[in-house]
């Protein structure tokens, strides 16, 4: 949230510069030009403050509010589904000069419903939506209404999402692969929960600033985490709901938001506006019409997200249990996952981006052995709202995601890191790579995650027990006060209450509503007619910088001071014995932290495919065999290179166009596992594939040869790969032959050995 209004666009500042060889204005000519342009731009300051204001009364007028920049058409109103909800699903309209293909997969746009309301993932021409257009994808935006329909859950929401996504599906079904889903933020954690269920609807998912493993952390920093535990747990919540009639305020969460960072909410963001007044106007009341739009929540749909997610992190661990009896296991996910997070991030730190990945598996063997493939991409700095509104990531991350989202659905089970690198005139084939950079998927481990940091044993018990006063709290809330607030509260008494939030009453104040403002306009109309700005070399507008950055300073070291406060206090109350003895959460020495149940199901499912993998390992023809070599082969470099890819997507339209997408990919990750459980067995085979195929050895070879080199020249390992796969190609086979150096195979026959890898 501390670069939420830079991460959008890049603020201009205009001054006008001294001329040449002038005589420098005196101290008080300075002072003259410097009073002159100040009162304008308080003036004129005041005219976009009070601008600000309608704006924000004519979004909560409109029937739909929302910020999306692309004329759209509705296809379903969940309001009309068996479970009706406040969500609708829409079709992206191309605007002009773009054209989508029917034939590419669609791409779905899933915003967050964190207290503002939808379209940031389409606030502009560069962004999520205006991404996925270029690349010629048909593109749908999922969003909401400003009021939930009375006593829907976040089950309803996740019905109607499977729905929406089911009706895409229909619409193109001829398309090379099934949606690709992105959620943002709070929508990242909810498309997660739908894909645990229904797993068959989606393609690949992407999930921007989500906090999908809300304990996580490190100390000293980031510290929304130990929010629920310091307000005694979700009791909060309930009375919130209660006071709104059943309704809960998403202005409280964007309030939330706001207090992260007093810096920018009370100063820098108002004083950028002031200091730039000429030319900030329209990109500030631009991002406000979607930061002031405040939405609303059922009182059951807010509980769920702060008991389930928030205090009790049980998504993460497979506790999240449905009505009707299903566990929603995030391993059941069968689509690729790409997880986008950001260090600049305060709300959504990489360590709760990413944590599940810990939480869920022991090793990279048993994401495999899931059949997952998980890619993830932190970024430096950019800030929250930065991850999916910010015109730079949209250019790069989302652009990428967006070209190589094909490579992404093919790559072998496994942990990737998205590695973009702009192109250089030196790099080999760079045509092959779309846009400005070259995206490299590498191979990681769990020590790569662990790396960022996180909890100890110690911090987690701290948050097990904040988590179970706030069950015992939350019970006595319910017990003995909610029905006396009940039986308080109804409809114009949770109005007036909206109505006095701060936030909102901030724009109601600053509007034409108030009297105080008529003379506003035309006061703003003089200015603007009789403008004066002075340059930077005023001394007085250097006086004017010292004294915001001093501003800016000491509201950060009070931040900061608080901060620390709050982490020292959360860890003083829950870190103590007595009140973690007497809550239970000492009972035993097992860790604090649950993790994923392990299905014996699972491992007996591992051990058939096994043996049915082995069977087959003979089988096959020369399509098999060329991708059992690359896979081989790029087992050896630790990634998978989009202009590799782009090569053997060449080869594919001249040879094969005969294999769907869909099915490339299931042949990609059956020969992964065959030269996973059994290298030496899977490369002892390969020359009676391409024999059985018909097809020409040397041709064989060469193809080989043209995509694992098209990304540049090849190392060691993999020179020593490419000689052994020619190798056998070109020299007879028999049943005397020794299959050589082993480098990567495993042998997963015995139920011991899958027991330590399974899941």
């Amino acid at each position: 949230m501390n670069q939420k209004i830079a991460d959008t666009t890049e603020a201009v500042t205009v001054r006008e510069p001294a001329t040449a060889g002038a005589r420098a204005p005196s101290v008080v000519e300075d002072a003259a030009a410097y009073l002159l342009d100040a009162a304008q731009r308080t003036i004129l300051f005041w005219d976009v403050m009070r601008e600000r204001g309608n704006q924000y009364i004519r979004q909560q007028k409109s029937e739909v509010p929302h910020v999306l920049d692309f004329a759209f058409e509705l296809l379903i109103d969940g309001r009309t589904l068996p479970n009706p909800v406040n969500y609708g699903l829409v079709r992206i309209l191309p605007p002009a000069g773009i054209t989508v293909d029917s034939r590419k997969r669609p791409f779905v746009v899933v915003d967050p419903r964190a207290g503002h309301g939808p379209g940031i993932g389409g606030f502009k021409a560069d962004s999520e939506i205006g991404v996925a257009l270029r690349a010629g994808h048909p593109c749908y935006f999922i969003g909401f209404l400003p009021d939930p329909v009375p006593g829907q859950t976040i089950e309803d929401v996740a019905r109607a999402e499977a729905a929406f996504l089911e009706h895409v599906n229909a619409l193109h079904a001829d398309a090379e692969g099934k949606p690709a889903v992105i959620g943002n933020c709070q929508a990242g954690w909810a498309i997660m929960m739908v894909a645990a269920i229904r797993p068959e609807l989606f393609g690949p998912i992407i999930i921007a600033g989500s906090p999908l493993s809300y304990w996580n952390g490190v100390r000293g920093a980031n510290p929304m985490r130990y929010s629920g535990g310091l307000l005694g747990g979700s009791w909060l919540t309930a009375l919130t709901s209660d006071l709104g009639n059943g309704t809960f305020d998403g202005g409280w969460l964007v309030q939330n938001f706001e207090n992260l960072n007093p810096a920018n909410t009370l100063w820098t963001k108002q004083y950028n506006l002031y200091a730039n007044i000429d030319t900030e106007a329209p990109r500030y009341l631009g991002f406000e019409k979607y930061w002031d739009a405040h939405v609303r929540l059922t009182g059951a749909e807010m509980q769920f997200i702060v008991d389930e997610l928030f205090v009790g992190n049980k998504l993460a661990s497979g506790d999240v249990i449905t009505q009707d009896g299903v566990r929603v296991d995030l391993r059941a996910i069968r689509s690729p996952i790409i997880v986008f997070c950001s260090k600049g991030d305060n709300i959504t730190p990489p360590q709760q981006a990413l944590g599940w990945i810990l939480d869920l598996y022991g090793s990279v063997d048993e994401i495999r052995m899931c059949g997952q493939t998980i890619v993830y991409a932190i970024h430096e700095s950019v800030g929250h709202l930065g991850i999916f509104v910010s015109g730079g990531v949209a250019r790069k991350e989302h652009d990428e995601f967006a070209s190589n989202i094909d490579l992404i659905d093919v790559l072998p089970p496994g942990l990737y890191e998205a590695v973009l690198r702009e192109k250089t005139p030196d790099d080999s084939n760079g045509d092959l790579a779309r846009g400005a950079y070259i995206a490299r998927f590498e191979l990681r481990t769990l020590d790569d995650i662990r790396a960022l940091g996180g909890n100890d044993d110690e911090d987690d018990r701290c948050f097990a027990t904040a988590a179970r006063l706030s069950e015992i709290n939350h019970g006595l809330y319910r017990g003995f006060v909610s029905p006396l607030i009940r039986l308080c509260a109804n409809d114009a008494s949770a109005s007036l209450l909206r109505d006095l939030h701060p936030l909102r009453l901030q724009y109601e104040l600053f509007s034409d509503r108030n009297p105080f403002c008529l003379p506003v306009p035309a006061l703003a109309e003089v200015a603007r007619a009789t403008r004066a700005p002075v340059g930077p070399a005023n001394v007085f507008v250097a006086a004017q910088e010292m004294l915001s950055n001093g501003v800016v300073a000491a509201l950060n070291a009070w931040r900061d001071a608080r901060d620390t406060f709050l982490e020292r206090r959360f860890f003083a109350i829950y870190g103590s014995p007595f009140l973690q003895s007497l809550l239970g959460e000492r009972a035993s020495d097992a860790a604090p932290r649950r993790r994923a149940i392990k299905e014996p199901l699972h491992l007996a499912w591992v051990l058939q495919q096994v043996a049915e993998l082995r069977a087959r390992m003979s089988q096959g023809g020369a399509r098999e065999a060329m991708v059992r070599a690359l896979v081989y082969l790029g087992l050896a470099s630790g990634a998978a290179d989009e202009r590799a890819f782009a090569t053997l997507k060449q080869i594919r339209a001249a040879h094969g166009q005969d294999i769907t997408l869909q099915a490339f990919k299931a042949l990609v990750r059956e020969q992964f596992f065959m030269l996973f459980i059994d290298e030496d067995e899977a490369l002892r085979t390969l020359p009676d594939l391409v024999r059985r195929g018909g097809a020409s050895i040397t041709d064989m070879a060469d193809a080989v040869r043209h995509v694992a080199t098209a990304a540049g020249p090849l190392d060691g390992l993999q020179r020593e790969r490419l000689a052994r796969i020619q190798s056998l190609l070109t020299e007879p086979v028999d049943g005397s032959s020794k299959p050589g150096k082993r480098h990567a195979g495993r042998d997963l026959s015995s139920s011991a050995s899958v027991g330590a890898i399974g899941s």
